[in-house]
């Protein structure tokens, strides 16, 4: 079997006996011609070649330095504090079962706040320092903690719980003897997933005001249209994203985690109660406004800025003009979700399809996996203006933005759920000798589809990051223009109604995606479901 699992990892050593070719020549071939392409299309102000990336980074090497120094503080402490809250919530969940709609509703709308206008909110409550930008980092990364941690800590045999509770021990001996152990492979994802996050989200705090770091650089060289130095930005962060990326990935090797053994659950019970989910729904809703209002009151916030609940719905419903207000918002909102659902299929369509073609043909995945995080890690600030610029500002630029945000997580989140396939069952396979495409729809795929529908969830505020990004500093249209403008001019009510909206829609695609899952998991990997 040790054949077999050197197959599914595709193992450096691998690659470089069927590649004889030194790795630094094939760098050396990537940079020439990125070098020609760029001198090619000079005329475009798209691509900047690696000669002029160079020469920019020697010239202003201690401008670059001391930025990204004050960048990789502010996403370090983001990252420490959201991986924490993501793993102590995920823990919450699984101890108090019946809280986990309560609890997950509550962390997605968190998690989908439009950072376009949680930025400027954050930086007016924060003012001067890195405030922000830590807190940005850290809700980056929690929501993609969250997820993969709360499959991991369900992912094991129905027989391990069976036998803490025969001996007489509660749910803390199963945490710890089981569950946690079960979800260690489940964090390593997580926290690949959310290294170049962490990143991203502190260069958005940046853009929002801050004095120094990367995103600061980053404003200063999109408002100049200087390609080189936006290239050299969107070079460092995606070469310090993989560097974490591959420590990360470095560690969970290091820790030899096996996959597990064969889950086995019992069919869960479809409830017989119709109306438990909308009214856990409802409560999910009120706590909601409860927090919205009660921070706004305890921290004593002045109405101008802070709209409470009744403001936006005095705004939106009975003050005066509320009817336009709602025509404008509910138009926005409909330019961006014909955009998010497009680009949020493709994503994922590419991301898990991409995962399978590599379980076929590991080989690519030497290749594949550094251009992967490369797209992922250049911050999306400095992406979608190239993007839109390259292929107009239509549909076709903002659905690229979106595919490109979602599909590096989706891949990677999948590559390690069809990583997690038992031995037992690979085994049979091999008994068998069945075909590599009959072990991956047989198995593999399976396996695969915990952790898919984790990323398909985790992708729904990754859109909506993607396409107001996109619309706030690209094509000027859609719900992300509307808040940028707004903001600009102290619109508060229309900018906390839009907070709302966008928050709505992302728990009620969130829930469509759900229920999809639970159907689907019901018949493949029940282990998922029993509380």
């Amino acid at each position: 079997m040790s054949a077999g699992r050197g197959t599914l990892r595709g193992g450096p050593a691998a690659l470089r006996a069927q590649h004889p070719l030194p790795r630094g020549l094939g760098l050396l071939l990537v940079l020439l011609i990125w070098e020609g392409v760029a001198r090619a299309t000079a005329g475009s102000f798209i691509i900047a070649a690696p000669s002029q990336i160079a020469g920019y980074m020697v010239s202003h090497s201690g401008l670059l330095w001391r930025a990204f120094g004050a960048t990789l503080a502010s996403a370090v402490q983001g990252f420490v504090w959201g991986n924490l809250a993501g793993v102590l919530l995920a823990l919450l969940v699984v101890l108090l079962p019946r809280g986990e709609r309560l609890l997950s509703a509550l962390a997605l709308l968190v998690f989908c706040l439009p950072l376009v206008a949680t930025g400027p909110i954050l930086r007016v409550l924060y003012g001067p320092g890195t405030g922000p930008q830590v807190t940005l980092a850290a809700l980056a990364v929690y929501y993609t903690t969250f997820l993969p941690v709360l499959v991991g800590l369900r992912a094991a045999p129905q027989g391990w719980f069976d036998l803490v509770r025969s001996y007489g021990r509660g749910r803390m001996t199963a945490l710890r003897e089981v569950r946690l152990p079960a979800a260690l492979p489940y964090l390593v994802a997580g926290l690949q997933i959310a290294a170049p996050a962490a990143f991203l989200g502190a260069m958005v705090g940046e853009f929002t005001g801050a004095e120094r770091g990367l995103g600061v650089l980053t404003v200063r060289a999109l408002r100049a249209l200087d390609l080189p130095a936006t290239w050299a930005i969107a070079v460092i962060a995606a070469g310090v994203s993989m560097l974490a990326f591959a420590a990360v990935g470095a560690l969970g090797r290091r820790l030899d985690l096996a996959p597990p053994e064969v889950l086995m659950a019992p069919p869960v019970a479809r409830s017989r109660r119709p109306w438990e989910a909308p009214a856990q729904a409802l409560l999910a809703l009120a706590a909601a406004l409860l927090i919205w209002k009660g921070s706004m009151e305890v921290f004593g916030l002045p109405r101008f800025f802070a709209k409470r609940p009744e403001d936006v719905w005095f705004y939106l419903v009975t003050g005066p003009g509320a009817e336009a207000q709602r025509a404008r918002l509910f138009a926005a909102l409909g330019e961006t979700l014909a955009l998010a659902g497009p680009g949020y299929l493709a994503g994922l369509g590419l991301g898990a399809g991409l995962a399978l073609l590599l379980a076929l043909a590991p080989r690519l995945g030497g290749a594949v996996i550094p251009l992967s995080i490369a797209l992922r890690s250049i911050p999306i600030i400095a992406t979608a203006p190239l993007i839109v610029w390259a292929l107009g500002r239509g549909a076709a630029g903002t659905i690229t933005v979106v595919a490109v945000m979602i599909f590096f997580p989706t891949l990677i989140a999948c590559r390690h759920g069809l990583a997690r396939t038992p031995r037992a069952v690979l085994d049979l396979f091999e008994v068998y000798a069945s075909s590599p495409l009959r072990r991956l729809l047989g198995a593999q795929l399976p396996a695969m589809l915990p952790a898919f529908f984790a990323s398909a969830r985790m992708a729904i505020p990754a859109a909506i990051l993607a396409v107001t990004t996109a619309e706030w500093l690209a094509t000027g249209r859609g719900i992300g223009a509307l808040m940028a403008t707004v903001a600009s001019t102290s619109d508060y009510g229309m900018l906390w109604s839009a907070i709302a909206l966008v928050g709505l829609a992302a728990v009620l695609a969130h829930a469509l995606v759900a229920a999809l899952e639970r159907a689907v998991l019901a018949r493949t990997s029940a282990e998922q479901l029993a509380r």
